[in-house]
């Protein structure tokens, strides 16, 4: 069983001690990382000067004929006994290089694309009504977030500060977020332009999805309640989003591909698609509190795809751009130990939850470390092993 063999081969980009601030476009084998703008100059390959950036972004927008061409190039060329001296020369011990954000991200969107999570989250914050909102099976629920926040995973973060008002508060109140919480998700990498005005058509949205990384949309739930009502999701959210060091091409999850929950009522016809297209995927997720696993969602639970997602986050006319990014919303299953957020394993903080050091969280403290894991099938019976996503909790200075 391999992980990051050549069934795998998830793109990032690196740099080294010797040259700091030359980034460069890397791929991951095992524990070590391949030069690949080297290799492509060295080989001449049609692609080199996509390889040859600082980021994915050139690269993204060659479409899936070049996608798959590059990647049947590195898998036969560093296929175990096939690997040459030469290609050997231009991997890098992993633990030797540094990771940067593998995408300039150009636009932002965040769904809500659980059904367990929305049912979950309608029963705490409205728990008087029907916990899903009458829109919720009809279309994929999001919002956008803000690219410029999005950070690569081991980044700190700062809690953020904003206004917020309590149960007991006659008026709200400003100061650092006290409802810390994490969103254990998975973002899609998007190849391919657009122009305004054109939508996609979901049976050729896999042709726009690149890749997948685990992210983390962390939220400050007390300043997210004060402000949502009317608009939605603004300071709450976009104070950072962290998001994995490396991103696994679509065609490498293909043995992960599951059908989708029924869908009742049927979707409008703009979100039907083909079984090939609109398709779940069976993903493994943990998600680690210093540490120790507190939940393990299961994606193949999403009631969205991510076809639908990308049909319907343009089809009002919206353009897409190489690096796009939109995210699933919080990973949850049926019970609380399969739930993506601390809102919901603690119940808004009314079950706190018990560590195995014996102290307890409702919310997240300073100093604490979040990590998400995830595995998935891959080909020939192994196991595609996700980048994690980690990020540590630190406080803001007093303003």
């Amino acid at each position: 069983m391999t992980t990051y063999g050549p069934e795998h081969l998830p793109y990032g980009v690196f740099s080294t001690a010797d040259s700091p601030g030359h980034y460069r476009i890397g791929v991951r084998i095992g524990d070590r990382v391949l030069d690949a703008g080297a290799a492509a100059r060295a080989h001449g390959v049609q692609w080199a000067s996509d390889f040859n950036q600082p980021t994915l972004n050139d690269f993204l927008g060659r479409g899936p004929a070049i996608w798959a061409s590059a990647r049947g190039w590195l898998q036969e060329n560093l296929g175990g006994a096939s690997r040459t001296s030469q290609w050997e020369a231009l991997l890098h011990p992993l633990d030797e290089v540094t990771l940067h954000l593998p995408i300039t991200v150009a636009d932002y969107v965040d769904f809500y694309a659980s059904e367990h999570h929305a049912s979950n989250v309608g029963a705490i914050l409205r728990p008087h009504t029907e916990a899903l909102t009458p829109n919720w099976k009809y279309l994929p629920i999001g919002y956008h977030g803000r690219s410029s926040t999005i950070v690569v995973s081991g980044s700190d973060i700062v809690r953020p500060r904003g206004q917020r008002k309590g149960p007991g508060d006659a008026v709200p109140v400003f100061g650092p977020s006290v409802k810390l919480d994490i969103e254990a998700e998975l973002a899609f990498i998007v190849g391919g332009e657009t122009a305004p005005g054109h939508p996609v058509d979901i049976e050729a949205a896999g042709d726009y999805l690149f890749g997948i990384a685990l992210f983390n949309d962390w939220s400050a739930r007390d300043i997210q309640d004060w402000e949502y009502v009317p608009l939605g999701p603004f300071l709450g959210k976009s104070f950072a989003s962290t998001m994995a060091a490396w991103i696994t091409p679509m065609e490498a999850l293909r043995e992960a591909r599951i059908p989708l929950p029924a869908q009742d009522p049927e979707p409008l016809a703009y979100l039907r698609g083909s079984a090939e297209v609109s398709f779940g995927l069976d993903i493994t997720m943990s998600v680690e509190l210093n540490g120790e696993v507190i939940s393990i969602p299961p994606y193949g639970a999403m009631y969205w795809s991510a076809a639908q997602m990308l049909a319907h986050l343009c089809v009002n006319g919206a353009a897409l751009s190489n690096g796009d990014v939109f995210a699933s919303g919080t990973i949850s299953g049926a019970d609380r130990h399969t739930c993506g957020s601390l809102l919901e394993v603690t119940w808004n903080g009314t079950q706190p939850l018990t560590l195995a050091d014996g102290s307890t969280r409702s919310f997240l403290q300073d100093q604490d470390v979040v990590t998400i894991c995830a595995t998935a099938p891959g080909a020939g019976d192994t196991v595609i092993t996700l980048a994690e996503v980690t990020g540590r909790i630190v406080s803001g200075a007093a303003t």
